[in-house]
């Protein structure tokens, strides 16, 4: 039997009532309140063929910016489908040449990087803030405060945790 994968498909603006109809005569989805995220099960050995198959019958139906898988690989990762042109093509292909790597591997590892780089600031920037915190507060003072904060039920809006 062919497995099922689930896809999450984030739409460059959000999708109109026509453009969902019309894509969901070719396949079942469900949507978020404001019609920019889209979950889709799709049959297919692999979900990088799941990826494949669902941007073959959706691309023209609907404004998709980025497909991913909405559960990790056999190797523990999220696949990333991105539709990116002709020009953007030769570039990776170039710099992936120069490197000696795929396309895929230089794509993967600069996405890595990005991500990386991004968690990195992230912690730099939140370091900061609690530094600044601890000028005025004692580390006793906002470890409380933390737990409090902590402890209460999860209030929309609220960033959410990781």
């Amino acid at each position: 039997m062919t497995p099922h994968h689930a896809v999450e498909i984030t739409l460059t603006l959000p999708a109109t009532a026509s453009e969902l109809q019309r894509a969901r005569r070719r396949v079942p989805l469900a949507t978020n309140a404001d019609f920019t995220r889209l979950l889709v099960v799709q049959q297919a050995k692999s979900p990088g063929r799941a990826l494949r198959v669902l941007r073959g019958l959706l691309d023209v139906q609907l404004p998709i910016d980025v497909m991913t898988t909405h559960y990790p690989d056999r190797r523990g990762q999220i696949l990333l489908n991105v539709a990116v042109s002709h020009a953007i093509r030769r570039i990776i292909r170039h710099k992936a040449a120069a490197l000696g790597q795929t396309p895929q591997d230089f794509l993967s590892q600069a996405v890595t990087t990005g991500v990386d780089r991004h968690e990195r600031q992230r912690l730099r920037h939140l370091t900061d803030r609690l530094e600044g915190l601890l000028t005025d507060n004692t580390a006793e003072d906002l470890l409380l405060a933390a737990a409090d904060v902590l402890s209460r039920p999860h209030r929309s809006g609220a960033p959410s945790k990781r």
